[in-house]
């Protein structure tokens, strides 16, 4: 059965690494659905936030190819109902001052943020789970969106998990 995985990756933070994890991917042909890398509280290594939908054979492949790269650290896999996620999104609409109130509003029912006026638009960002951005898509959409792009997801464990270099 296809279900979503998301992996939490500690990798070591230097060039060419994300490279070679996205190449892992396309060599074997598996599709990432979403993916967000970060420094982590220590300079040297970067958090690697990777959401595949794939069967649970595909995904223990997933799991025992990365493990295999060398600057791969530690691999673990996140439970939905365990974490706390959030995607960013800035969306750039057409805002023409008439409708500029109603928009305004929308933007507060989501807390998002404007981030940019002119005379012909406005940059939202927002930041929240999936369902949340794509809600303020759908609702801004009346207006007209001019381009919109999201960072993926970005999660961690909740309360004491932590995910620690074990070597």
């Amino acid at each position: 059965m296809i279900k979503k995985h998301t992996l939490s990756v500690l990798v070591n933070n230097h060039m060419g690494v994300l490279s070679r994890v996205a190449g892992l991917f396309s060599r074997r042909g598996y599709n990432i659905e979403s993916l967000s890398v970060g420094v982590t509280e220590n300079k040297d290594i970067s958090r690697m936030t990777i959401v595949v939908f794939c069967d649970d054979d595909i995904f223990y492949q997933i799991k025992t190819q990365l493990s295999k790269l060398m600057d791969v650290i530690t691999i673990c896999e996140l439970d939905d109902m365990q974490i706390v996620k959030r995607e960013l999104a800035l969306i750039k609409i057409n805002a023409k001052s008439e409708k500029r109130t109603q928009i305004l509003e929308i933007a507060n029912i989501f807390r998002a943020h404007v981030v940019d006026v002119t005379n012909s638009s406005m940059i939202l960002e927002v930041t929240g789970d999936n369902e949340k951005v794509d809600a303020i898509i759908s609702m801004l959409n009346e207006f007209g969106i001019k381009e919109a792009i999201c960072t993926g997801v970005t999660a961690i464990a909740r309360g004491d998990s932590e995910l620690k270099n074990n070597r």
